[in-house]
């Protein structure tokens, strides 16, 4: 009987792997990228005076007449939706996810029943459950975009909530809703009109089933010093001599919730509001009257900052649409170097033991 005896092949020696290497080195040399890269783009790494290629040629072109199938879509990678394998950091609930600022013009309605087109800021976040990866942000913007044409309510909000809510499968939303609101505004004795502009948000926020309204809005006003005011009579009354109270440009930043089951809570009627607290808000129009009426007005309601979250506080509790409430206000002193601020609070919805430590640098109006 024979018995084969296998074939040993040698292992190659230093000299065989040199000789090798030579001739890869030379093959590399005058293939393309495209052949080193379809042998092994580790090959490349051979020739230090060569690029490294660890791809072929790529088209540098747009592909104006690609058409994305179904297919090709559910081919595209989703790591937002991802297992929770790929979840980084702790696994725990987060309260508030999304995007914040993305701008478009919505239309809405005024008290007397007209409509304005005003450009808008929207933040839109929903809750995101610990096991969940992410959430696609781009579908709150798709579902808000659904509802732009409508003029926008309360009513109108919580609609777009419920689509984004139920689109990103979430518990929790919120949407808030920032603009610059005209109103015409008469001078206090000249006759004329001018617009001022207040900052105002719209908030919509559910929790636990559970949903809330909140109107935000910046009024400014100026804010003459009562001591200041009696020292300069002092000066005056008793030496003779002439002396100016001092008096400062103020901001008073005002939430409210809107009461349930309540009507209706104007823009308009918030801004009446403050001014019913403090008439003495900064003007638009002027002619040589209306500053000395003003100086007037101000003579006859001088306030410090206390006064002033006190005043607010009368005119808000007073009106049964409004809920809970808080009123931050900055009197940008014109004698210090400092401001003088004052923080009220009505009902737990606005109570917080901390504050942002940028709070009062924001409230700061630059015309």
């Amino acid at each position: 009987m024979n018995q084969l005896t296998p074939k040993v092949t040698p292992a190659p020696d230093m000299d065989a792997a040199r000789d090798a290497l030579d001739t890869l080195r030379d093959w590399a040399r005058s293939a393309t990228p495209e052949e080193v890269a379809a042998l092994d783009p580790a090959v490349s790494r051979l020739l230090p005076e060569s690029a490294v290629s660890n791809y072929p040629a790529l088209s540098r072109s747009y592909p104006h007449d690609f058409e994305v199938t179904p297919d090709y879509k559910a081919s595209l990678p989703d790591l937002q939706n991802g297992p929770a394998s790929l979840i980084q950091g702790e696994k725990q609930e987060i309260q508030h996810v999304g995007i914040s600022n993305f701008r478009l013009p919505l239309r809405y309605r005024t008290r007397d029943n007209g409509d304005l087109q005003l450009e808008t800021s929207v933040t839109g976040t929903v809750s995101l459950e610990a096991e969940k990866k992410g959430i696609n942000m781009s579908r709150i913007m798709r579902s808000f975009y659904a509802h732009a044409d409508e003029t926008f309510s309360f009513e109108v909000i919580e609609a777009a909530l419920d689509d984004y809510k139920n689109d990103l499968e979430s518990l929790d939303a919120r949407i808030e809703m920032s603009f610059s609101f005209p109103m015409r505004v008469k001078s206090l004795r000249s006759g004329l009109e001018g617009y001022q502009y207040y900052n105002i948000a719209l908030e919509l926020f559910e929790a636990e089933g559970v949903r809330r309204k909140f109107m935000h809005l910046d009024y400014v006003y100026s804010s003459t010093c009562p001591c200041s005011l009696e020292l300069s009579e002092h000066a005056r009354q008793s030496r003779g001599q002439l002396a100016t109270p001092h008096s400062q440009r103020s901001v008073a930043r005002v939430s409210v919730e809107l009461a349930p089951d309540q009507c209706c809570l104007w823009f308009e009627d918030l801004i009446d509001l403050c001014r019913a607290a403090v008439p003495t808000e900064t003007q638009v129009m002027v002619k040589r009257e209306d500053e000395q009426a003003f100086a007037e007005l101000n003579a006859a309601n001088p306030i410090f900052v206390e006064d002033a979250a006190r005043l607010f506080t009368e005119q808000f509790k007073a009106d049964p649409r409004i809920g809970d409430f808080r009123v931050v206000a900055s009197h940008q002193e014109s004698l210090h170097s400092h401001d003088a601020v004052s923080i009220l609070t009505e009902g737990e919805t606005f109570r917080a033991q901390s504050l942002d430590p940028k709070l009062f640098a924001t409230l700061i109006h630059v015309g």
